[in-house]
């Protein structure tokens, strides 16, 4: 096995494809029908909670653990190939706890993340006035400070991930549509085999084909009679930016609280969000203007100092949620010998790519051995 194909250009397929060109002897192809980082990568904060995460076990731990331990060998790893600069703040995460909170639940996860080395540091209402004296309601009885979680520029991260992996050798096609796959019986049995992809702009010879298409994993799983269903989740978010800083200008973490996000980007420019909008019962997915509102006054409600900021824009992306199974769904699809699925990250497609990107090598790495 040797001709792989992937299927788009999310930073979760971008991960992929890097992680792949690592591998001698690999003759990689990524079809993407639109741009890098077009779809709900280009609408992602770039917030990675994973010590913070309350997963302890499992799959789901073990991506997020993955993932961070890699992410600081990859960002450097890249920026030195690329000569691009990919954002990243290295400040942490700054998570409020309001009256009412499991005090004893957040306890009980510092010790648990601390025998594997991961360090949480949980502060009382004194704390908080401390580190972040900006934060501001009665209702904040302290902290949980995770400084080894992390924020990426999404697209940045892609960007580079894509000229790294093209120094490699990986082809990249943009503006591709996938319209069929020519596929037939595989020689251990009933299982298919995929073949061939027909695209918008001729065909490509596979041994191995990876979904990585977030959102346009579906109408790609029907095609092969195997429909995943991927549900879209509307997110909003604005783009705010102060006279000043908030708080202390050397310490500016992603602050959250109440589930929602205030990501610093620099130049006392700042992230709001993001919204968790499902879609109707007809399947639209319409932004509520109401629900951005409420967002930022319940940010208000606990830093007064956001009132004060100026409104550069608000954006909109949509998150792929697989229904009735847990996200993200990593493994093969069902009735094929040759088919893997590295999809619907839901609100994790930043955090999670790595993790994602080094689960699927290992499967690769099996089927060629």
């Amino acid at each position: 096995m040797s001709k792989i194909a992937i299927i788009g250009c999310g930073v979760v397929g971008a991960a992929i494809a890097y992680e792949l060109s690592l591998i001698p002897g690999l003759q990689i192809t990524v079809i993407e029908k639109n741009t890098t980082a077009s779809g709900s990568t280009g609408a992602a904060l770039g917030v990675l909670m994973g010590a913070i995460s309350q997963k302890k076990k499992g799959r789901a731990w073990r991506l997020r653990a993955t993932s961070l331990k890699r992410y600081e060998t990859l960002i450097p790893e890249l920026e030195a190939k690329t000569g691009q600069e990919i954002p990243v703040n290295r400040q942490g995460i700054f998570k409020l706890l309001f009256a009412g909170e499991n005090l004893e639940k957040w306890q009980k996860l510092q010790e648990f993340r601390s025998f594997e080395g991961w360090n949480l540091i949980i502060g009382d209402r004194a704390y908080v006035s401390q580190q972040c004296p900006h934060l501001v309601n009665d209702n904040i009885i302290g902290a949980v400070y995770s400084p080894q979680d992390r924020q990426i520029d999404p697209v940045k991260l892609t960007e580079a991930l894509v000229t790294a992996a093209t120094a490699n050798g990986v082809k990249f096609h943009f503006g591709v549509t996938v319209e069929n796959f020519v596929t037939q019986p595989a020689s251990q049995g009933e299982l298919l085999n995929c073949q061939q992809l027909k695209t918008s702009t001729g065909n490509i010879e596979v041994e191995q084909l990876i979904i990585s298409a977030g959102l346009g994993s579906t109408p790609l799983t029907e095609s092969l009679q195997q429909t995943i269903l991927i549900r879209p989740v509307l997110g909003q978010a604005i783009k705010l930016k102060l006279d000043r800083p908030l708080g202390n200008p050397d310490f500016q973490p992603v602050i959250t609280g109440n589930d929602i996000h205030i990501v610093p980007l620099g130049n006392q420019e700042y992230w709001l969000g993001a919204t968790v909008e499902f879609p109707s019962e007809t399947g639209e997915s319409i932004a509520d203007a109401e629900l951005l509102a409420k967002i930022q006054q319940e940010a208000i409600a606990f830093c007064p100092l956001l009132k004060t900021a100026t409104i550069l824009k608000t954006w909109s992306g949509k998150r792929p949620r697989p229904e009735g199974i847990p996200a993200p769904i990593i493994g093969n699809l069902s009735g094929y010998s040759n088919v893997l699925l590295a999809t619907a990250h839901y609100r994790n497609g930043v955090l999670l790519a790595p993790g994602t990107a080094l689960e699927v090598v290992q499967m690769i790495s099996k089927i060629k051995n």
